[in-house]
């Protein structure tokens, strides 16, 4: 049986046996080695689903036990599922962790050359491509996906999205900026080379109003996510309210804005990233 099999086939269950444990402990260990995640490109470069993979990181959930995962040395005590762990990391793994507070949850996947600003944090599912960085304060959620050479700046939330399991995570693509205090949440899409400036909020619910092409970019339920185009450049803004209330007192609604296009000036006031590393 594959692994896909093997998970599926426990799904279900709501007692679990030591070989049932194994077969988590097989999973828990592909994902933290991105042999499996929670959404892939097709060809197309459409972002696909993995059910299968969501259903089985609720699965730990569901057969791990509470546990204290603290010493009885540390004063800082915590307690969580022992289904998920603390993720292990050597030197060998080439991943910049500066000391300070981060935490990375096991069944996460951290590629090489990855810089870990403190404190952040990573959840289970999440996957983080080569050559990132993840500022401090900075929540990278569960089934996250984040590309090759992106920074996500300090105090920026990547929301996760476990469930439903057939819902697209958050996914930010290759070599886009994500501005300080930055939230991306329910399920939305960062094409890449995309930067998004800081404060700005997307979710489902967000119009995003493109000032270059003239269009306003939505989601249109589960099957077609907010996305924000390849190398687009958002900041906040503002729309008015029109009723009379709203022009009586000069209410106006939060709105993110494209203003422009990455060009040689964007790119160069993001260079300095390089040199970080």
């Amino acid at each position: 049986m594959s692994l896909r099999e093997k998970i599926e086939a426990l799904i279900n269950k709501t007692e679990f046996t030591h070989s049932d444990r194994e077969i988590f402990e097989e999973f828990r260990i592909a994902l933290r080695e991105g042999k499996i995640r929670a959404a892939e490109k097709d060809s197309q470069g459409r972002w696909q689903v993995n059910v299968w993979v969501k259903q089985g990181i609720l699965l730990g959930f569901r057969m791990g036990k509470m546990v204290k995962m603290s010493k009885d040395t540390e004063t800082f005590v915590f307690f969580d599922k022992e289904t998920y762990p603390l993720r292990p990391v050597f030197l060998e793994d080439k991943i910049r962790i500066v000391p300070g507070g981060t935490t990375i949850r096991d069944g996460a996947y951290v590629a090489q050359n990855v810089v870990l600003m403190p404190p952040c944090y990573i959840n289970v599912g999440a996957y983080v491509d080569e050559a990132t960085m993840i500022d401090s304060h900075a929540l990278v959620g569960s089934c996250a996906q984040i590309g090759k050479r992106v920074h996500v700046s300090a105090a920026a939330q990547i929301g996760g999205v476990l469930e439903p399991v057939n819902a697209n995570p958050v996914i930010i693509e290759d070599e886009c900026l994500i501005g300080g205090n930055a939230g991306i949440y329910e399920g939305v899409i960062v094409r890449k080379r995309a930067v998004i400036g800081s404060g700005v909020i997307l979710t489902s619910s967000t119009p995003v109003f493109d000032l270059i092409k003239q269009k306003i970019y939505r989601s249109e339920g589960a099957d077609k996510p907010l996305e924000i185009p390849e190398g687009a450049v958002v900041v906040q803004g503002s729309r008015a309210v029109k009723n009379e209330f709203g022009k009586e007192h000069g209410l106006s609604i939060y709105a993110p804005i494209i203003v422009k296009y990455r060009d040689e000036k964007t790119d160069a006031s993001t260079r300095l990233e390089d040199y970080l590393r």
